[in-house]
């Protein structure tokens, strides 16, 4: 059984243990796509996917499958659900799928994917692993929208541009233009301009975190002030 309870579950895949931010996995694919939100976004509920569902398939097998073959068998149910995402993508955003190419079939060799179902989905009930799950997921995804947004908005000078290629057309309207005839930034589209924009994004993290840690220090001890305090009385004999 888990140790953890479930909301430190959360906030491990959230923040303080997000396999981007922390662990540092995932970073071909997290680097290369984030050019645009929508492109964040396709990649990243493809992984929430796969990453939810592999969990929870690895934490039901887990006392039947023997440790000789325990990893194959993980890889197996990875690259089963990641065929599932592909099929779907093809089938309801093939646009987009044609953008993201490669990386959609490397989420099998995503480390933060197998590293979930080796570290703890093997070991936890199924509740407890399809919230880890979810949760890194989760953690996953946001990291890269903001690297997508930050990059996006940089580099061209919109938010939300393409996002018809995942919602359909009524999406067209979404594109927020916020700067007017904007000069392309191509620095920030490349993959330097990911690395600098990942490295901020960590740079920040770091800063909350370290913050955090300082109001834990420097919080001031409460002290008993109650005047019905009980004392210690010394009683001499006559």
């Amino acid at each position: 059984m888990s140790t953890k309870s479930l909301g430190d579950i959360a906030l491990d895949g959230l923040w303080r243990n997000n396999p981007a931010l922390v662990q540092v996995l995932g970073l071909c694919p997290l680097l290369a796509v984030t050019g645009t939100v929508v492109n964040a976004l396709g990649l990243g509920l493809a992984t929430l996917f796969v990453l939810t569902a592999s969990n929870s398939a690895v934490s039901l097998i887990r006392h039947y499958v023997p440790a000789t073959v325990r990893l194959p068998a993980f890889v197996m149910i990875i690259a089963s659900l990641v065929t599932c995402a592909e099929l779907l993508m093809q089938a309801f955003a093939y646009e987009l799928y044609e953008i993201l190419g490669i990386f959609v079939p490397l989420i099998v060799t995503n480390c933060s994917i197998l590293g979930r179902a080796d570290a703890f989905a093997s070991k936890n009930p199924v509740p407890h692993a399809a919230l880890d799950g979810f949760m890194m997921g989760l953690g996953f995804l946001i990291v890269l929208l903001l690297l997508g947004a930050m990059r996006e908005l940089v580099g061209q000078g919109t938010l939300f541009s393409g996002m018809e290629l995942m919602f359909g057309e009524t999406a067209r309207q979404w594109t927020l233009h916020v700067f007017r005839d904007y000069p392309n930034v191509l620095f920030a589209i490349l993959p330097p301009g990911a690395f600098i924009g990942l490295g901020l994004i960590m740079a920040l993290k770091n800063i909350i975190d370290d913050r955090i840690r300082r109001a834990q220090v420097t919080q001031p001890v409460a002290t008993p002030t109650d005047p019905g305090e009980s004392r210690r009385v010394r009683v001499t004999q006559a």
